[in-house]
């Protein structure tokens, strides 16, 4: 599966230790920054890896910042992209069976290396149960009200 990592500087650690993971685990990663521990400022790196997502060019995101909160509400802005703040495997789990999440949001000020990994392994192997009627219902409204108040990357290119 191709990912789209990104971070801001707090994030830059535990996003170099997720890259490994995944390339172990097979994956091929894009990576859109940073790439040191500079301050800098989150959306310069998270925006263009979540357009990624976005345009399909990933199929999934991964993004880490202080807490992970940053990044998930600039992922959630964009039409298509339903971001999830996980700070453990519990909620990576139903962030993907629950809700069809395609974007994993971390806080690597909050949560160590170890906890991280198995987060990110948890998402990454949690299928959404879409043959679960009430949460294919769940999904379907929060697409609807995604696709009534956001505008599709398509209508942006015209």
């Amino acid at each position: 599966m191709k990912i789209a990592v990104a971070c801001d500087h707090a994030g830059f650690s535990l996003k170099e230790e997720v890259k490994v993971f995944l390339k172990n685990e097979g994956h091929e990663i894009l990576d859109f920054g940073t790439y040191d521990e500079e301050s800098c400022d989150l959306s310069d790196y998270i925006y263009p890896a979540a357009l990624a997502v976005a345009e399909g060019k990933a199929e999934r995101g991964i993004f880490i910042d202080g807490v992970g909160y940053g990044s998930a509400l600039i992922a959630n802005k964009i039409s298509g992209l339903y971001a999830a703040v996980c700070q453990d495997p519990f909620c990576a789990k139903l962030a993907r069976s629950h809700s069809n999440t395609n974007v994993l949001c971390i806080g690597g000020k909050i949560i160590g290396s170890g906890i991280a990994m198995e987060i990110v392994n948890t998402w990454m192997t949690t299928e959404f149960l879409s043959e679960v009627d009430k949460y294919k219902k769940r999904v379907d409204k929060i697409t609807e009200i995604s696709e009534k108040h956001l505008k599709s990357l398509k209508s942006l290119e015209k």
